[in-house]
């Protein structure tokens, strides 16, 4: 599992560490994972390359420039483009000068960025807040067809929030040190910041053992998943219910069932209007046209996708939202959606929005969902007192109290009509199979990015990806 901790909490671990150790050797540790990092994307020609260095003031500036000196030592021609000349780390600067390296105002740097081959940033540090700013700007855009390496996040984004409120650098890969930041696993930093790559100077013992953000990876999805014992059958493993459809938009029960046939779950139960469509696709659910109270006993219900906005799918919100299992509730039921109602729930609530349904929750654009993906996540499952799963470019899940998982197996190719239903069936199988709001919510995210990702890049259908779930759950579980 990637975890993630925030800027005051990787600032109170490296005081803690640098108390029990000599003096300037946390900077040391960091600069030779740099240096290795830069002559990896080198392709281990060091000699003779040409390398430039983005130097602002302080720590992060430091590490760029021993860094540089140690490629300086390896033979690479290595010049420091000093933004701010008079408060360049004075030891760092030394040490490039001492093996072989160069500095030059911002002013004079143009050129030499232009000709390099590797331009590392090292503008600002962690603790950076806002856009870039000139020379800075101009000295970025001048490294236009070198590799860009960022030193611990890409400057101009905030390592909290993945917020880019401007210009920023846009790394071909980035070395952050000690822990990931949330910015660096969230867009639309997570954009800018490309291949990520960890150097582990020692932090471990001084961080808390609740990040404030972690991607789960295949290991930790594969202890999540439910497995049938010898005993189970079709009802120990769970019956999901599925609200969806209707006579304008019966694909959407159709591919919410599709998602749920392959959770997890020992059987799907379909209340709705689309049982024709839904009982000639999938002959194995059990189907009412009635209202859900009709359906039998399920362990946990999706309500939402293509169901309308009228009276009966009021109703149908209603009676669900009623019952003592855990809900998932997506598309239309969003819309429909009083949030005393989710409060005052016992069972779990799990609300699946994408941006622009998560910005009418909040009362927000969905720009500003969009550029603060981090803080709406956290401010839909406060207001609800549910969990909630945004999907997006970063899907993000928070419950309101425990760490934001944060999805990576996401792909732009999702962003197509019904991809949201089938999330939403197959998520709702793994509530139903006995997971938590949370890990079911975080499992079904990981699941379903994986089997788009499976059939390429090239367009994808929504019912594709439901077919291709049972061969990435076989992926996860065989090792």
């Amino acid at each position: 599992m990637r975890t993630a901790y925030n800027v005051e909490t990787v600032r109170a671990a490296e005081r803690a560490l640098m108390t029990t150790l000599p003096e300037g050797a946390l900077m040391q540790r960091a600069a030779a994972g740099l240096a290795a990092a830069c002559a990896d994307l080198l392709g281990r020609r060091v000699y003779g390359a040409r390398v430039a260095l983005l130097v602002g003031s302080g720590d992060n500036g430091g590490d760029a420039l021993y860094a540089g000196a140690r490629l300086a030592r390896r033979g690479a021609g290595v010049t420091a483009v000093l933004l701010t000349p008079d408060r360049a780390h004075p030891g760092g600067l030394r040490a490039l000068r001492n093996a072989g390296g160069r500095a030059v105002t911002a002013g004079e740097g143009v050129g030499a960025v232009r000709r390099a081959d590797l331009v590392v940033d090292g503008i600002v540090g962690i603790g950076g807040k806002g856009a870039l700013r000139e020379p800075a700007q101009e000295l970025v855009a001048a490294a236009e067809g070198a590799l860009i390496v960022a030193v611990d996040l890409p400057s101009g984004v905030d390592a909290d929030t993945g917020e880019a409120p401007g210009a920023a650098v846009r790394a071909d890969a980035t070395v952050t040190f000690g822990t990931y930041k949330p910015g660096l696993l969230v867009d639309p930093a997570r954009e800018h910041a490309g291949a990520l790559r960890l150097v582990d100077i020692g932090l471990g013992p001084w961080l808390p053992p609740e990040p404030d953000a972690e991607a789960l990876q295949h290991a930790d999805v594969a202890d999540l998943l439910p497995r049938p014992q010898a005993e189970s059958d079709k009802y120990r493993r769970g019956v999901v219910g599925i609200v969806a459809g209707s006579a304008r938009y019966p694909g959407a029960a159709v591919l919410a069932v599709a998602g749920a046939l392959s959770g997890g779950a020992g059987a799907v139960r379909y209340a709705g209007p689309a049982t024709d469509a839904v009982i000639a696709r999938f002959p194995e659910t059990l189907v009412t046209a009635g209202p859900p109270a009709k359906a039998g006993r399920v362990q946990a219900w999706v309500v939402g996708p293509g169901l309308g906005d009228g009276s009966e799918a009021r109703q149908a919100l209603v009676d669900v939202l009623s019952s003592d299992v855990p809900v998932l509730v997506d598309a239309d039921g969003l819309r429909l959606l009083d949030p005393q109602a989710v409060r005052a729930r016992r069972a779990e609530t799990l609300l699946t929005p994408h941006a622009g349904e998560a910005a009418a929750l909040l009362g927000l654009s969905r720009e500003e969902v969009e550029a603060s993906r981090l803080s709406a996540v956290r401010a839909l499952a406060d207001r609800f007192g549910a969990t909630a799963l945004l999907k997006g470019s970063t899907t993000l899940v928070a419950d309101g109290t425990r760490a934001i998982r944060v999805n990576p197996t996401g792909t732009p190719w999702l962003a197509t009509a019904g991809s949201g239903d089938v999330l939403a069936g197959l998520t709702g199988s793994l509530l139903a199979a006995g997971l938590d709001a949370r890990d079911a919510a975080s499992a079904g995210a990981y699941l379903h990015g994986l089997a788009a990702r499976a059939l390429g890049s090239a367009p994808i259908t929504s019912l594709g990806v439901a077919e291709e779930l049972r061969r990435v759950w076989l992926d996860v579980t065989a090792g």
